[in-house]
């Protein structure tokens, strides 16, 4: 038996008053009376043997045990919270697979996918969360984790699914009417960096046999969502794969400067972990995965609508 852990009544009760400071609002916001409250934090305090709150001529504060008790509970009521409403999202007999994600990969490429997928599989739901470096599954909550990088992680099996072919992208306002760019005259233009690919640009010019000073510096962009919004708006040169920007070039706001791609040696990989591999449904997701992988075939520059 679990007899160290306190009612859950009494730890909600807990949780709004240590986050409104006050045992009156935590009665307005749980539709108790502040007697109930007051009583419920003293019977949680008993079970604890520690005072979670000082009590003061007016109102109450948090005790330093109670300031760290308060942040632990708050994430345990959530993570209560966020189980609960998967539970209820859930398709009659079927099941809920929660994936981790990287974020500009799964908004422009699998969420315009999966209506696909659900309707090949009707009986399973994904939930998306947003995670851009490598973990340990046991405890995270997550089944499979769609990951750019390298392959490898502890206990658990990668299935390849893609490389990406990143290209010079700008404001078609910045060819002046020219089709493309020179290396050379790219080089002269401000660069937007992409953080999660630090020597992105480099490596592109370095293949062009060009040494460029100035190839690291520049505006340092998070997500490729963001590097694109910035390259749309004149601010500089984005190395982005085309993939994750057909709609922007495709409708003119974006176009390929240059038409040479810069490859990484890392890849999109499906991850999962090992204990989970013979899951049927992380199965069916994998399959489908690959297939729709395959059907992203490379493709060269001329493939997308580019500005004509």
């Amino acid at each position: 038996m679990r007899r160290k852990i306190p009612n859950l009544g009494a730890l909600m009760a807990f949780e709004s008053a240590a986050r409104h400071d006050s045992f009156t609002k935590a009665a307005e916001e749980l539709g108790l009376t502040q007697g109930a409250v007051c009583r419920r934090i003293a019977q949680l305090e008993d079970h604890l043997g520690v005072p979670l709150f000082v009590r003061l001529p007016r109102g109450v504060k948090l005790s330093e045990a109670g300031e760290s008790y308060s942040r632990r509970i708050a994430l345990r009521l959530d993570e209560i919270e966020r189980d609960t409403l998967a539970l209820m999202s859930q398709p009659s007999r079927g099941v809920t697979l929660e994936l981790a994600v990287m974020p500009t990969f799964a908004t422009r490429w699998l969420l315009p996918r999966l209506a696909r997928f659900y309707a090949q599989n009707p009986d399973i739901s994904l939930n998306l969360s947003t995670q851009t470096r490598p973990f340990l599954f046991d405890g995270s909550g997550f089944d499979a984790a769609l990951y750019f990088g390298l392959a490898g992680w502890p206990g658990t099996q990668a299935h390849l699914l893609m490389h990406e072919d990143s290209y010079p992208v700008c404001c078609p306002s910045l060819l002046k009417r020219r089709k493309s760019l020179t290396p050379e005259q790219i080089a002269e233009l401000p660069l937007i960096q992409q953080a999660t690919r630090p020597y992105a640009w480099r490596d592109w010019f370095s293949a062009r046999g060009l040494l460029v000073p100035r190839d690291m510096m520049g505006m340092r962009m998070e997500l490729f969502s963001m590097s694109a919004q910035a390259a749309m708006l004149g601010t500089g040169v984005a190395l982005i794969p085309a993939m994750l920007i057909e709609e922007e070039l495709r409708e003119g706001r974006l176009a390929i400067a240059n038409a040479h791609a810069h490859r990484d040696d890392k890849a999109y990989h499906l991850i999962v972990p090992e204990h989970s591999a013979a899951s049927e449904p992380l199965a069916r997701l994998r399959d489908w995965l690959l297939e729709e992988a395959r059907a992203e075939a490379p493709r060269g520059p001329n493939s997308y609508a580019l500005r004509k």
